[in-house]
C-alpha cells in the first residue's frame, strides 16, 4: 500500500470539498435571505455533512501518519436563481463523482481509506440523485410552485 498516494487522495478531498460545503454553506443563507428557508436549510445541512466527510478525510490522513494542510479556497459564484443552481449543483455532482470513481481505483490497496471513500461515494449519490429529483418536480410542477415549497 502507498501511503503517500492516500495521503495526497485525501488531501484533494479536505481542500476540495472543504471549499464546496463552504459555498453550500453561502447559497443556503442566499436562499433564505430570498425567503426560501426550506432550499436554505437544506444547503446549510448540506455544508455540515460535507465537513462531517473532511473530518473523516482528516482523520485518516492523520492515522496514515501525514501533514494535513490548510490550502487555499479557490474562489466561486453565487447563484441567486436556485433552480440554475441546482442545475449547476448537479454538473459538479456528476463531474465530483466520476473523478471519484477513478481517484477510487488507485487506492483499492488501501482498504480503509478505499472503504471511507465508498462510502462518501454513496453520499454523493445520493446528492445527486436529490438534486434530479428537484429538477424533475420542477419541471412537473413549474417553477413557481416548487418555489413555494422552498419557503
Amino acid at each position: 500500500m502507498d501511503k503517500q498516494k492516500s495521503i495526497n487522495a485525501l488531501q484533494f478531498f479536505v481542500t476540495g470539498l472543504s471549499n464546496q460545503a463552504f459555498g453550500h454553506k453561502l447559497q443556503g443563507k442566499v436562499f433564505a435571505s430570498q425567503g426560501f428557508e426550506k432550499l436554505g436549510e437544506k444547503y446549510e445541512g448540506h455544508y455540515d455533512e460535507e465537513m462531517g466527510w473532511v473530518n473523516k478525510f482528516i482523520d485518516r490522513i492523520i492515522d496514515l501518519g501525514g501533514d494535513i494542510k490548510h490550502e487555499a479556497r479557490q474562489e466561486g459564484t453565487l447563484v441567486c436563481d436556485p433552480c440554475e443552481y441546482i442545475k449547476t449543483d448537479l454538473q459538479v455532482s456528476i463531474a465530483g463523482i466520476d473523478f471519484l470513481r477513478k481517484c477510487m481505483n488507485e487506492l483499492c490497496e488501501d482498504v480503509t481509506t478505499f472503504g471511507i471513500m465508498k462510502e462518501y461515494l454513496k453520499d454523493e449519490e445520493e446528492d445527486m440523485y436529490w438534486s434530479e429529483n428537484q429538477l424533475e418536480l420542477i419541471e412537473k410542477i413549474g417553477y413557481q410552485n416548487w418555489l413555494v415549497k422552498q419557503m
